[in-house]
């Protein structure tokens, strides 16, 4: 365990002092909504106000308890940035991992030069990917007075106010707080796609351009700290690109409510809130821009701009209007001119502005008048942030990613080839990979489609060519800018990227080169499954060396000093496959592999991780994470995933966002500093994991081949619960077939299931195992693992995070939902496998690691225990609801049983939010 300093230590122990007093103060004010809603009978049960009286438990007690936890996550979220703002002025910003001033301080320490990071920097942009996998449990408006409540708790501390406005706060709080109250928690009916998109614009739009501007302000603030010329770096204008983008209305894997028409509704609300940020933007620079022209002259260039613009805006009273009223202003003139011309942007009428260029080139204008005029602070502060804002959001807000199934693909190509009359065309899907390259690739040497546009060759056929022809539209009138990825889940051979190819040219997508068909949008293989991910490399060599990605390439980076390919990898399935040793150890492997692939063809790979919200689904400390990727194969381009519930609790506050914004760029551009100049660690472990791997992998099959297990699962977790919620719009199962096979199970349920029942199973089990095996079959080699675990990024990783999961778990609320199992023999089968493996996981781990968890991680065991108790209590109520509903399904009364399947559903809710965690 490492030593803390003295300053730390305090610093952690005013945070947990912290913690405890603001939660007493929320939850007092809690009391009083209460008591004003003349809910007087719910005081007594409020949480961390002592026993909890015995006897029946109020209905409402999930509600409460939901609140309660809602509210304890604040207090944790604030506490944190309040504690870091603390050792910042007191141990400075290197002592903060992953924030800039201490990343640039990483990189000088491998011998870079102002320079050389200034190029670096220019090589990094990194996406977010928004997506609306079914793990947001909370509605937007509960959503919304979390928000109230969060801005009042910021209000509170400043530390000038005096009691009466403390008392004001508290005030507001309460009331925020009555409307919470009355507010539904849940949602009863699924949440459509519009609601799924409004969510994400709230983020995409009020939230990350402040983020951006904040992050760049602290990149220049840390620059001119670790000692480098500030100027330097404006005059540059080099900045890590942070982009966005989004799966809403675009993936389509398994959700047939994705249509053609969402995704083109989805991409045109997205450009039509561009243009209302924009235009909002552009309000905020006027109002500073207050400079009159009798006390500086603009110069010849505004004026001329000025004259122009009034012309090019056909509402001329408008402009006569802003002309007198801003004579005497011709900077701030010229911004609200710029303004009224966006108007026909966001009315979508002629007259707009027909490219982001155009109106860079009119901020140019302003920006260059300023700096002649000797104002370069104003146009630092007002002008510069807004034209990267332009850079980055556009006229698109973020890209839309389309993504589907490949099998899905066969079935299209499929319908028209026989449509098209190719002799055995209608059995595509099952020839032989060999005779499917050869037809696909011969297929592509043409640029005549298979039929004609008019004609219907099959539902899946039309599916995927109408949502192409939506994007060919789309890029015809607007250019590519909205356009992401064409995404193929499960790609298991070349052909099933081929396949999109041909699907492209029969949609009119691709280009036609003087060299040939290529395509404009970028196609980008998903490895998913422990065996894809292990013949990633072996598909993605072939796929880089066909003719048309090689003209692909070309065609999207005929600018570009390098060449990019997307690689998307798969965190969810794999982990559900074979465990989550092996799937990270397979994942660590393909990055390897495939990266190799890259480096030998001068191509750089740009890897899309697929991270879920859970540990067992790909998540983990973002600085943790990047020091773990294999050496080299960070290229400076990055995509994730923010899935579900961990997108408001990452991006919700401007403060919380701007630091885990920091966490994700910073610790980037370190990274790919170190792939680039760094020299790769020989790590001492690595070589252990083959076997560590293999015995995890054997553990885990084992329990899921076990008679009876499915019988088990769906008994001993709420999964059946889970199937029938409304969390999201998208279904359960991926394929919509009748049945319980884990296989058509989507990952999320699988892992939300066994979360809510306690177990976290798929984030720990069989690792126990695996290191008893390599301890009894050598010792020296779990030796080794012991003493070099410190310095090992990797295997650290897997490991901390494995024990985060079997620290979340509870062996006595296991035992409990495993009484949901009425099979006595079954019952005591799994919960001793289980029992036995979980022991011993927790055993071998402290082992492994020297120390006691709550010793090295009092944080995290400080979360982990203020919230046992009343968890327990919403588990031990959870099991009896589903008992009883299950019940009444068995006895046919599906009226009552539905009748009592909200408070399942409250239950659910309320629970997440006490472990922050669904799928």
């Amino acid at each position: 365990m490492t030593e803390l300093s003295p300053a730390r230590e305090r610093l952690r122990e005013e945070g947990f002092a912290l913690i405890d007093d603001t939660l007493s103060t929320l939850i007092a004010c809690l009391s009083d909504a209460l008591k004003n809603l003349q809910e007087e009978k719910l005081i007594p049960y409020l949480p961390w106000k002592g026993e909890i009286p015995k006897g029946e438990l109020p209905d409402d007690l999930q509600q409460l308890y939901s609140i309660g936890f809602q509210l304890l996550n604040m207090v944790e979220e604030r506490v944190a940035a309040t504690i870091r703002r603390q050792r910042e002025n007191e141990l400075g910003a290197t002592s903060i991992r992953g924030l800039w001033e201490r990343s640039l301080g990483e990189m000088q320490k491998l011998g870079l030069k102002e320079e050389e990071i200034l190029k670096l920097l220019g090589d990094i942009q990194i996406e977010p990917v928004l997506t609306a996998h079914p793990t947001e449990a909370k509605r937007s408006t509960v959503r919304e007075r979390h928000r109230a409540i969060y801005q009042e708790m910021v209000l509170s501390e400043n530390p000038s106010l005096n009691r009466r406005e403390q008392a004001r706060i508290s005030k507001r709080i309460t009331v925020a707080m009555e409307a919470l109250w009355r507010t539904g928690e849940i949602h009863l009916t699924r949440p459509n796609l519009s609601q799924e998109l409004r969510t994400a614009l709230y983020y995409i739009r009020e939230i990350f351009p402040s983020v951006v501007q904040r992050v760049n302000l602290h990149l220049s603030e840390a620059w001119e700290n670790v000692g480098f010329d500030e100027q330097k770096l404006t005059d540059s204008g080099v900045l890590p690109r942070l982009t966005f983008a989004t799966w809403i209305g675009g993936d389509r894997d398994g959700h047939p409510l994705v249509t053609p028409a969402v995704t083109e509704r989805h991409l045109l609300e997205l450009r039509h809130h561009a243009f209302v940020m924009l235009r909002a933007e552009l309000k905020e620079l006027a109002f500073h821009l207050t400079l009159s022209e009798q006390f500086q002259a603009p110069t010849p260039k505004l004026k001329t701009r000025l004259a122009s613009i009034s012309e090019e805006i056909i509402n001329r009273d408008w402009v006569e209007e802003v002309s007198q009223k801003n004579q005497q202003e011709p900077w701030r003139h010229l911004a609200y001119l710029i303004r009224g011309k966006l108007l026909y942007n966001l009315e979508n009428r002629p007259g707009g502005y027909t490219t982001p260029k155009e109106l860079d080139d009119d901020l140019a204008i302003i920006e260059a008048s300023l700096r002649k005029i000797n104002c370069a602070l104003l146009a630092d502060q007002f002008l510069s942030p807004l034209r990267q804002k332009l850079r980055i959001f556009g006229f698109h807000l973020a890209k839309v990613d389309v993504r589907q199934n490949s099998e899905f693909h066969d079935k299209a190509v499929s319908q028209l080839l026989a449509a098209a009359g190719i002799e055995d065309g209608a059995n595509f899907a099952n020839w032989e990979e060999s005779k499917r390259v050869e037809f696909l690739t011969q297929e592509l040497n043409s640029t005549r489609p298979f039929i004609h546009n008019d004609i219907s060759a099959g539902v899946e056929a039309d599916a995927v060519l109408d949502c192409y022809r939506v994007l060919v539209k789309h890029i015809d009138r607007y250019g590519n800018d909205g356009i992401g990825s064409l995404i193929v889940s499960m790609t298991r051979s070349l052909s099933d990227m081929l396949c999109v190819y041909v699907l492209a040219r029969e949609a009119g997508l691709m280009e036609n080169t003087p060299d040939g068909l290529a395509c404009p949008v970028e196609v980008v293989p998903l490895f998913e499954t422990m065996d894809d991910l292990d013949a990633s490399a072996s598909l993605l060599a072939p796929f880089l060396d066909h003719e048309v990605t090689k003209r692909s390439l070309k065609l999207r980076h005929s600018k570009d000093e390098s060449v990019y390919q997307q690689v998307m990898l798969g965190y969810s399935d794999s982990n559900k496959d074979c465990g989550i040793l092996s799937a990270q150890w397979a994942l660590y492997r393909a990055q390897t592999a495939m990266t190799e692939v890259g480096n030998e063809r001068n191509i750089q790979l740009n890897f899309f991780h697929g991270r879920g919200g859970t540990i067992s689904r790909g998540a983990g400390p973002t600085n943790s994470f990047m020091e773990a990727l294999p050496h080299g194969s960070f290229s400076g381009r990055f995509r994730m995933t923010e899935q579900g519930e961990t997108i408001a609790q990452k991006y919700a506050s401007l403060t919380n966002a701007t630091f885990n914004a920091e966490l994700l760029v910073a610790c980037a551009s370190e990274t790919t500093a170190k792939h680039r100049f760094g020299k790769a660690y020989q790590d001492p472990c690595l070589e252990f994991l083959d076997t560590l791997s293999g015995e995890s992998e054997k553990a885990y099959q084992k329990l899921l081949r076990e008679d009876g297990f499915i019988e088990f699962y769906r008994s001993a977790t709420p999964i059946d619960a889970l199937e029938n919620s409304r969390i999201g719009s998208r279904p359960a199962r991926r394929t919509g077939k009748k049945g319980f096979s884990i296989s058509d199970l989507r990952a999320i349920p699988w892992v939300f299931s066994w979360t809510q029942a306690r177990f976290y199973l798929p984030g720990w089990y069989g690792v126990g195992t695996a290191l008893q095996e390599l301890k009894n079959q050598c010792p020296d080699g779990f030796e080794v693992i012991k003493q070099n675990l410190r310095n090992s990024p990797f295997l650290r990783y897997v490991l901390t995070n494995v024990e985060t999961n079997l620290a979340s778990a509870n062996f006595e609320l296991m035992q409990a939902y495993g009484e949901l199992c009425t099979d006595e023999a079954l019952r005591e089968k799994f919960v001793s496998i289980i029992a036995s493996e979980f022991k011993l996981t927790q055993e071998l781990l402290t082992e492994v690691f020297q120390s006691d968890f709550a010793e090295r991680r009092p944080r995290m065991s400080k979360t982990l225990e203020i919230r046992e108790e009343p968890l327990r209590v919403l588990h031990l109520q959870q099991i009896e609801s589903i008992k009883n509903w299950r019940q009444l399904k068995n006895d046919g009364k599906d009226k009552e049983a539905e009748e009592i399947f909200p408070s399942i559903l409250l239950s659910i809710n309320a629970i997440s939010s006490g472990l922050r965690t669904t799928g």
